[in-house]
Protein backbone atom coordinates (compact mmCIF):
# COMPACT_ATOMS: atom_id res chain seq x y z
CA UNK A 1 0.00 0.00 0.00
CA UNK A 2 1.60 3.63 -0.74
CA UNK A 3 0.87 6.33 1.20
CA UNK A 4 0.03 9.69 -0.17
CA UNK A 5 2.77 12.53 -0.51
CA UNK A 6 1.32 14.97 1.17
CA UNK A 7 3.37 18.29 2.44
CA UNK A 8 3.49 17.51 6.16
CA UNK A 9 6.45 16.08 7.43
CA UNK A 10 10.42 16.88 8.05
CA UNK A 11 12.41 17.24 4.54
CA UNK A 12 16.31 17.13 4.56
CA UNK A 13 17.00 20.15 2.40
CA UNK A 14 17.44 19.03 -1.05
CA UNK A 15 16.77 14.99 -0.04
CA UNK A 16 13.33 13.02 -1.48
CA UNK A 17 11.13 11.91 -0.02
CA UNK A 18 10.30 7.78 -0.05
CA UNK A 19 7.01 6.42 0.59
CA UNK A 20 7.33 3.45 2.60
CA UNK A 21 4.20 1.20 2.71
CA UNK A 22 3.88 -2.37 4.71
CA UNK A 23 1.97 -4.57 2.15
CA UNK A 24 1.23 -7.28 3.83
CA UNK A 25 1.68 -8.55 7.40
CA UNK A 26 3.87 -11.50 8.31
CA UNK A 27 4.31 -13.71 11.55
CA UNK A 28 8.19 -13.57 11.94
CA UNK A 29 9.25 -12.15 15.01
CA UNK A 30 12.63 -11.69 16.23
CA UNK A 31 13.11 -9.16 18.45
CA UNK A 32 10.98 -5.60 17.58
CA UNK A 33 11.43 -1.86 17.09
CA UNK A 34 9.48 1.13 15.70
CA UNK A 35 9.76 2.83 12.51
CA UNK A 36 7.42 5.73 10.97
CA UNK A 37 5.67 5.08 7.64
CA UNK A 38 8.14 7.87 6.31
CA UNK A 39 11.45 7.98 5.79
CA UNK A 40 14.02 10.48 4.20
CA UNK A 41 16.72 9.33 2.22
CA UNK A 42 19.36 8.98 4.93
CA UNK A 43 16.69 6.38 6.91
CA UNK A 44 15.95 9.34 9.51
CA UNK A 45 12.17 8.79 10.99
CA UNK A 46 9.94 11.48 9.88
CA UNK A 47 7.96 11.76 13.20
CA UNK A 48 5.35 14.86 12.07
CA UNK A 49 2.63 12.29 11.67
CA UNK A 50 2.86 10.51 14.95
CA UNK A 51 2.30 7.37 13.42
CA UNK A 52 4.40 4.09 13.85
CA UNK A 53 4.21 0.12 12.88
CA UNK A 54 5.40 -2.43 15.39
CA UNK A 55 8.05 -3.99 13.52
CA UNK A 56 10.71 -6.92 13.95
CA UNK A 57 13.55 -8.38 12.00
CA UNK A 58 13.62 -11.96 9.68
CA UNK A 59 16.12 -13.30 7.48
CA UNK A 60 16.01 -14.07 4.12
CA UNK A 61 16.14 -17.81 3.34
CA UNK A 62 16.75 -19.35 0.60
CA UNK A 63 14.02 -22.27 -0.19
CA UNK A 64 11.70 -23.60 -2.87
CA UNK A 65 8.01 -21.85 -3.70
CA UNK A 66 4.88 -23.35 -5.51
CA UNK A 67 1.97 -22.12 -5.89
CA UNK A 68 -0.67 -24.56 -5.16
CA UNK A 69 -4.91 -24.96 -4.64
CA UNK A 70 -6.36 -27.93 -2.87
CA UNK A 71 -9.87 -28.94 -4.08
CA UNK A 72 -12.38 -31.67 -3.15
CA UNK A 73 -12.46 -34.76 -5.43
CA UNK A 74 -13.99 -38.43 -5.06
CA UNK A 75 -12.29 -41.76 -5.44
CA UNK A 76 -13.66 -44.28 -7.35
CA UNK A 77 -13.56 -46.12 -10.62
CA UNK A 78 -15.13 -43.63 -13.39
CA UNK A 79 -17.54 -43.11 -14.60
CA UNK A 80 -20.39 -45.98 -14.98
CA UNK A 81 -21.79 -47.18 -18.69
CA UNK A 82 -24.46 -48.91 -19.39
CA UNK A 83 -24.68 -52.98 -20.96
CA UNK A 84 -27.37 -53.61 -22.76
CA UNK A 85 -27.81 -57.12 -24.29
CA UNK A 86 -27.95 -57.29 -28.47
CA UNK A 87 -30.10 -60.20 -29.32
CA UNK A 88 -32.98 -61.70 -28.72
CA UNK A 89 -33.12 -65.12 -25.57
CA UNK A 90 -33.11 -65.00 -21.77
CA UNK A 91 -30.44 -64.18 -19.61
CA UNK A 92 -29.31 -67.39 -18.19
CA UNK A 93 -26.14 -66.22 -16.26
CA UNK A 94 -24.87 -62.82 -15.02
CA UNK A 95 -21.66 -61.80 -13.11
CA UNK A 96 -21.47 -60.51 -9.36
CA UNK A 97 -21.39 -56.57 -8.52
CA UNK A 98 -17.17 -56.43 -8.16
CA UNK A 99 -15.67 -59.13 -11.11
CA UNK A 100 -13.07 -57.76 -13.51
CA UNK A 101 -14.11 -59.37 -16.66
CA UNK A 102 -11.37 -59.48 -19.38
CA UNK A 103 -10.64 -59.70 -22.65
CA UNK A 104 -12.38 -63.79 -24.23
CA UNK A 105 -13.92 -63.83 -20.81
CA UNK A 106 -18.01 -64.03 -20.40
CA UNK A 107 -19.62 -61.34 -19.39
CA UNK A 108 -23.17 -62.64 -19.19
CA UNK A 109 -24.85 -65.39 -21.02
CA UNK A 110 -27.93 -66.10 -23.35
CA UNK A 111 -29.92 -69.07 -23.87
CA UNK A 112 -26.60 -70.57 -21.61
CA UNK A 113 -24.01 -69.50 -24.84
CA UNK A 114 -21.36 -66.83 -23.43
CA UNK A 115 -21.06 -63.15 -24.23
CA UNK A 116 -17.61 -62.64 -24.27
CA UNK A 117 -15.88 -59.41 -24.04
CA UNK A 118 -13.44 -57.81 -27.11
CA UNK A 119 -11.87 -54.48 -27.10
CA UNK A 120 -12.54 -51.77 -28.94
CA UNK A 121 -13.80 -48.42 -30.25
CA UNK A 122 -16.25 -50.34 -32.62
CA UNK A 123 -19.12 -52.41 -32.18
CA UNK A 124 -20.20 -55.37 -34.25
CA UNK A 125 -23.22 -52.85 -36.22
CA UNK A 126 -23.96 -55.93 -38.56
CA UNK A 127 -23.63 -59.39 -39.26
CA UNK A 128 -20.71 -60.58 -40.05
CA UNK A 129 -20.93 -63.55 -42.43
CA UNK A 130 -19.86 -63.06 -46.01
CA UNK A 131 -16.16 -63.44 -47.39
CA UNK A 132 -14.70 -60.05 -47.92
CA UNK A 133 -16.54 -57.93 -45.76
CA UNK A 134 -14.85 -54.69 -44.86
CA UNK A 135 -14.88 -52.31 -42.27
CA UNK A 136 -13.87 -51.31 -38.65
CA UNK A 137 -16.23 -53.78 -37.04
CA UNK A 138 -14.25 -56.49 -39.01
CA UNK A 139 -10.91 -54.97 -37.52
CA UNK A 140 -12.27 -55.45 -34.03
CA UNK A 141 -12.51 -58.81 -34.14
CA UNK A 142 -9.27 -59.21 -35.89
CA UNK A 143 -7.36 -57.45 -33.61
CA UNK A 144 -8.41 -59.04 -30.71
CA UNK A 145 -8.49 -62.55 -32.22
CA UNK A 146 -4.67 -62.27 -33.11
CA UNK A 147 -4.41 -60.75 -29.27
CA UNK A 148 -5.93 -64.06 -27.93
CA UNK A 149 -3.30 -66.04 -29.90
CA UNK A 150 -5.24 -66.98 -33.34
CA UNK A 151 -3.32 -67.35 -36.68
CA UNK A 152 -5.89 -64.67 -38.45
CA UNK A 153 -3.32 -64.69 -41.92
CA UNK A 154 -2.36 -61.97 -43.97
CA UNK A 155 -4.57 -58.63 -44.75
CA UNK A 156 -5.49 -56.44 -47.72
CA UNK A 157 -2.92 -53.44 -47.30
CA UNK A 158 -4.62 -50.01 -47.17
CA UNK A 159 -6.39 -49.00 -50.53
CA UNK A 160 -7.03 -52.86 -52.03
CA UNK A 161 -10.00 -53.22 -53.57
CA UNK A 162 -12.12 -56.22 -52.52
CA UNK A 163 -15.13 -57.53 -53.99
CA UNK A 164 -17.76 -59.05 -50.77
CA UNK A 165 -18.71 -62.56 -51.55
CA UNK A 166 -22.56 -62.68 -52.12
CA UNK A 167 -24.12 -63.94 -49.05
CA UNK A 168 -26.51 -66.33 -51.02
CA UNK A 169 -22.57 -68.53 -51.72
CA UNK A 170 -22.52 -68.36 -47.53
CA UNK A 171 -24.14 -71.71 -46.33
CA UNK A 172 -26.84 -70.60 -43.94
CA UNK A 173 -25.25 -70.26 -40.22
CA UNK A 174 -26.53 -72.52 -37.23
CA UNK A 175 -25.63 -70.30 -34.34
CA UNK A 176 -27.29 -67.69 -32.72
CA UNK A 177 -26.43 -65.12 -35.02
CA UNK A 178 -28.47 -66.57 -37.45
CA UNK A 179 -32.05 -66.02 -35.67
CA UNK A 180 -33.22 -64.18 -38.60
CA UNK A 181 -31.25 -64.69 -41.54
CA UNK A 182 -31.14 -62.62 -44.39
CA UNK A 183 -31.53 -64.61 -47.79
CA UNK A 184 -31.39 -62.19 -50.92
CA UNK A 185 -33.95 -62.54 -53.78
CA UNK A 186 -32.20 -63.36 -56.93
CA UNK A 187 -32.52 -60.17 -58.20
CA UNK A 188 -30.24 -58.87 -55.82
CA UNK A 189 -27.07 -56.56 -57.56
CA UNK A 190 -23.77 -58.28 -57.32
CA UNK A 191 -21.70 -57.07 -54.22
CA UNK A 192 -19.87 -53.35 -55.21
CA UNK A 193 -16.07 -53.88 -54.41
CA UNK A 194 -15.15 -51.71 -51.74
CA UNK A 195 -11.84 -49.93 -50.98
CA UNK A 196 -10.02 -51.10 -47.88
CA UNK A 197 -9.57 -47.25 -45.53
CA UNK A 198 -7.54 -46.98 -42.85
CA UNK A 199 -8.92 -48.48 -39.78
CA UNK A 200 -10.30 -51.25 -41.38
CA UNK A 201 -9.73 -54.88 -41.96
CA UNK A 202 -11.00 -57.35 -44.52
CA UNK A 203 -12.96 -60.89 -43.55
CA UNK A 204 -10.48 -63.17 -45.36
CA UNK A 205 -11.03 -67.16 -45.60
CA UNK A 206 -8.05 -67.35 -42.78
CA UNK A 207 -9.33 -64.98 -40.61
CA UNK A 208 -13.29 -66.93 -40.74
CA UNK A 209 -10.96 -70.14 -39.88
CA UNK A 210 -9.59 -68.40 -36.91
CA UNK A 211 -12.92 -67.18 -35.70
CA UNK A 212 -14.39 -70.87 -35.98
CA UNK A 213 -11.26 -72.11 -33.66
CA UNK A 214 -12.09 -68.94 -31.02
CA UNK A 215 -15.98 -69.66 -31.13
CA UNK A 216 -14.69 -73.50 -30.40
CA UNK A 217 -12.43 -72.61 -27.08
CA UNK A 218 -15.11 -70.25 -26.15
CA UNK A 219 -17.84 -72.26 -25.95
CA UNK A 220 -20.00 -71.06 -29.03
CA UNK A 221 -21.40 -72.76 -31.97
CA UNK A 222 -18.51 -72.91 -34.21
CA UNK A 223 -20.04 -70.91 -37.72
CA UNK A 224 -17.40 -68.44 -38.03
CA UNK A 225 -20.12 -66.23 -38.13
CA UNK A 226 -20.82 -62.91 -35.33
CA UNK A 227 -23.92 -61.18 -35.28
CA UNK A 228 -24.95 -57.82 -32.91
CA UNK A 229 -24.91 -59.03 -29.91
CA UNK A 230 -22.54 -62.13 -30.18
CA UNK A 231 -19.72 -60.28 -28.60
CA UNK A 232 -19.54 -57.25 -25.65
CA UNK A 233 -17.30 -54.49 -27.20
CA UNK A 234 -15.86 -52.53 -24.64
CA UNK A 235 -12.76 -50.13 -24.29
CA UNK A 236 -10.78 -52.38 -22.37
CA UNK A 237 -11.14 -55.06 -18.92
CA UNK A 238 -14.00 -53.82 -17.33
CA UNK A 239 -15.40 -53.64 -13.39
CA UNK A 240 -19.13 -55.05 -13.06
CA UNK A 241 -20.71 -51.96 -10.76
CA UNK A 242 -24.17 -53.16 -11.11
CA UNK A 243 -26.26 -55.40 -12.03
CA UNK A 244 -29.96 -54.64 -13.00
CA UNK A 245 -31.10 -57.43 -15.02
CA UNK A 246 -32.22 -61.06 -13.39
CA UNK A 247 -32.01 -65.02 -14.75
CA UNK A 248 -34.80 -64.71 -17.52
CA UNK A 249 -35.07 -61.69 -18.25
CA UNK A 250 -34.75 -60.85 -21.66
CA UNK A 251 -31.56 -60.49 -23.33
CA UNK A 252 -32.11 -57.58 -25.37
CA UNK A 253 -32.43 -55.18 -22.68
CA UNK A 254 -30.42 -53.09 -19.64
CA UNK A 255 -28.19 -55.46 -18.02
CA UNK A 256 -25.90 -53.90 -15.84
CA UNK A 257 -23.31 -50.77 -15.43
CA UNK A 258 -19.73 -51.26 -15.97
CA UNK A 259 -16.51 -49.05 -14.72
CA UNK A 260 -12.79 -49.03 -15.67
CA UNK A 261 -10.48 -51.28 -13.39
CA UNK A 262 -8.74 -48.45 -12.55
CA UNK A 263 -9.26 -46.28 -9.69
CA UNK A 264 -8.69 -42.50 -10.48
CA UNK A 265 -9.86 -39.22 -8.76
CA UNK A 266 -12.72 -36.94 -10.52
CA UNK A 267 -12.17 -33.46 -9.63
CA UNK A 268 -15.23 -30.94 -10.01
CA UNK A 269 -13.19 -27.21 -11.47
CA UNK A 270 -14.14 -23.94 -12.32
CA UNK A 271 -12.90 -23.23 -16.09
CA UNK A 272 -10.93 -20.41 -14.72
CA UNK A 273 -9.46 -22.66 -12.05
CA UNK A 274 -8.18 -24.96 -15.12
CA UNK A 275 -6.21 -22.43 -17.06
CA UNK A 276 -3.12 -23.47 -15.40
CA UNK A 277 -3.75 -27.59 -15.47
CA UNK A 278 -2.67 -29.51 -18.01
CA UNK A 279 -2.59 -33.08 -19.03
CA UNK A 280 1.10 -34.87 -17.14
CA UNK A 281 0.91 -32.63 -14.52
CA UNK A 282 1.26 -34.49 -11.09
CA UNK A 283 -1.15 -33.58 -8.17
CA UNK A 284 -0.83 -35.04 -4.55
CA UNK A 285 -4.15 -36.45 -3.49
CA UNK A 286 -4.92 -36.45 0.22
CA UNK A 287 -6.88 -40.14 1.23
CA UNK A 288 -9.65 -40.04 4.22
CA UNK A 289 -6.91 -41.57 6.83
CA UNK A 290 -4.71 -38.44 5.82
CA UNK A 291 -2.24 -40.16 4.02
CA UNK A 292 -1.17 -38.86 0.40
CA UNK A 293 -0.66 -40.58 -2.93
CA UNK A 294 0.75 -39.06 -6.08
CA UNK A 295 -1.31 -38.68 -8.84
CA UNK A 296 -1.36 -37.75 -12.49
CA UNK A 297 -3.94 -35.50 -14.88
CA UNK A 298 -4.87 -38.02 -17.12
CA UNK A 299 -7.80 -35.56 -19.00
CA UNK A 300 -9.79 -32.25 -18.81
CA UNK A 301 -13.28 -32.08 -19.28
CA UNK A 302 -13.52 -30.39 -22.93
CA UNK A 303 -17.44 -29.47 -22.24
CA UNK A 304 -18.40 -27.41 -19.56
CA UNK A 305 -21.11 -29.27 -17.42
CA UNK A 306 -23.63 -27.25 -14.98
CA UNK A 307 -23.38 -28.91 -11.36
CA UNK A 308 -26.41 -30.73 -10.05
CA UNK A 309 -28.09 -29.77 -6.48
CA UNK A 310 -29.28 -33.17 -6.02
CA UNK A 311 -25.55 -34.54 -6.12
CA UNK A 312 -24.87 -33.11 -3.34
CA UNK A 313 -22.48 -30.30 -5.08
CA UNK A 314 -22.87 -26.60 -3.53
CA UNK A 315 -21.99 -24.69 -6.37
CA UNK A 316 -25.33 -26.01 -7.95
CA UNK A 317 -25.73 -23.95 -11.08
CA UNK A 318 -22.59 -22.96 -11.51
CA UNK A 319 -20.24 -24.13 -14.89
CA UNK A 320 -17.75 -26.80 -13.96
CA UNK A 321 -15.47 -29.18 -15.80
CA UNK A 322 -14.06 -32.67 -14.56
CA UNK A 323 -10.37 -33.30 -14.13
CA UNK A 324 -9.38 -36.93 -14.28
CA UNK A 325 -6.88 -38.05 -12.01
CA UNK A 326 -4.42 -41.21 -12.09
CA UNK A 327 -3.43 -42.32 -9.20
CA UNK A 328 -0.33 -44.45 -7.82
CA UNK A 329 -1.40 -47.74 -6.52
CA UNK A 330 -0.95 -47.49 -2.86
CA UNK A 331 -1.72 -50.09 -0.10
CA UNK A 332 -4.51 -47.10 1.16
CA UNK A 333 -6.00 -46.84 -2.23
CA UNK A 334 -6.37 -50.38 -2.60
CA UNK A 335 -8.53 -50.86 0.29
CA UNK A 336 -11.18 -48.11 -0.92
CA UNK A 337 -13.99 -48.65 -3.64
CA UNK A 338 -14.97 -44.77 -3.17
CA UNK A 339 -14.17 -41.98 -0.74
CA UNK A 340 -13.71 -38.30 -0.68
CA UNK A 341 -10.34 -37.07 -1.32
CA UNK A 342 -8.76 -33.46 -1.37
CA UNK A 343 -6.51 -33.40 -4.70
CA UNK A 344 -3.67 -30.28 -4.41
CA UNK A 345 -2.87 -29.17 -7.47
CA UNK A 346 0.34 -27.12 -8.15
CA UNK A 347 0.70 -24.19 -11.19
CA UNK A 348 4.09 -22.78 -10.75
CA UNK A 349 7.35 -23.64 -8.99
CA UNK A 350 10.47 -21.92 -8.54
CA UNK A 351 13.26 -23.57 -6.84
CA UNK A 352 16.32 -22.44 -4.43
CA UNK A 353 15.04 -18.69 -4.51
CA UNK A 354 15.75 -15.99 -1.81
CA UNK A 355 12.57 -15.66 0.03
CA UNK A 356 11.35 -13.27 2.77
CA UNK A 357 7.84 -12.53 4.64
CA UNK A 358 5.53 -10.93 2.34
CA UNK A 359 6.13 -8.13 5.07
CA UNK A 360 9.07 -6.98 4.41
CA UNK A 361 8.40 -4.91 1.36
CA UNK A 362 8.08 -1.16 1.29
CA UNK A 363 6.47 0.13 -2.29
CA UNK A 364 8.28 2.80 -2.87
CA UNK A 365 6.84 6.33 -4.32
CA UNK A 366 8.35 6.25 -7.91
CA UNK A 367 7.61 2.36 -8.20
CA UNK A 368 8.75 -1.38 -6.80
CA UNK A 369 9.74 -2.00 -4.05
CA UNK A 370 12.27 -2.31 -1.66
CA UNK A 371 13.18 -4.37 1.91
CA UNK A 372 14.94 -2.23 4.70
CA UNK A 373 18.18 -3.62 6.82
CA UNK A 374 17.81 -2.82 10.63
CA UNK A 375 20.08 0.07 10.58
CA UNK A 376 17.36 1.65 8.30
CA UNK A 377 19.38 1.15 4.85
CA UNK A 378 16.37 0.98 2.51
CA UNK A 379 17.65 -1.90 -1.20
CA UNK A 380 15.68 -2.23 -3.93
CA UNK A 381 14.39 -5.43 -5.02
CA UNK A 382 12.87 -7.43 -7.69
CA UNK A 383 9.57 -9.32 -6.46
CA UNK A 384 9.14 -13.04 -8.06
CA UNK A 385 6.59 -15.41 -7.18
CA UNK A 386 4.17 -15.33 -4.19
CA UNK A 387 3.24 -17.81 -2.41
CA UNK A 388 1.81 -18.73 1.57
CA UNK A 389 2.72 -15.55 2.85
CA UNK A 390 6.94 -15.22 1.25
CA UNK A 391 7.53 -13.87 -1.47
CA UNK A 392 10.77 -14.38 -3.58
CA UNK A 393 13.18 -11.32 -3.88
CA UNK A 394 16.52 -10.13 -5.64
CA UNK A 395 18.91 -7.58 -5.26
CA UNK A 396 22.35 -6.13 -5.16
CA UNK A 397 23.10 -7.00 -1.54
CA UNK A 398 20.62 -9.23 -0.91
CA UNK A 399 21.79 -13.02 -0.04
CA UNK A 400 20.85 -16.10 2.46
CA UNK A 401 21.34 -14.82 6.03
CA UNK A 402 20.51 -11.00 5.01
CA UNK A 403 18.32 -9.91 8.26
CA UNK A 404 15.13 -7.12 6.75
CA UNK A 405 12.68 -5.29 8.80
CA UNK A 406 9.26 -6.69 8.52
CA UNK A 407 5.86 -6.47 10.21
CA UNK A 408 5.59 -8.14 13.88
Amino acid sequence: MKTSNDSGGARRPGGRRLAVGVVVPAVVVAGAFTVTAWQDDDGRADTSKGHTVRTATAVVTRSDLSNAQTLDGTLGYGRATTVKGGRPGLVTWLPATGTTVRRGEPLYRVNNVPVPVLYGATPLYRTLRARGTTGPDVRTVADNLRALGYDIGPQPAIGTWVTPRSVTAEPAPMGPASAAPTTPSAATPSPTPVQVKRGDAVLTGSLIAAVKRWQTAAGMPATGVLGVGDVAVQSGAVRVDGVQAQLADAADGTLMTVTSTTKSVAVSVDPGEAGSMKRGDRVTVTLPDDSTARGTITAIGATVRSSDASSGDDTSGQPRLTVAVALRDTGAVRRLNSAPVRVSFTSETRDNVLTVPVGALMALHEGGYAVQLPGGRLVAVRTGMFSKGLVEISGTGIDAGTKVVTTS
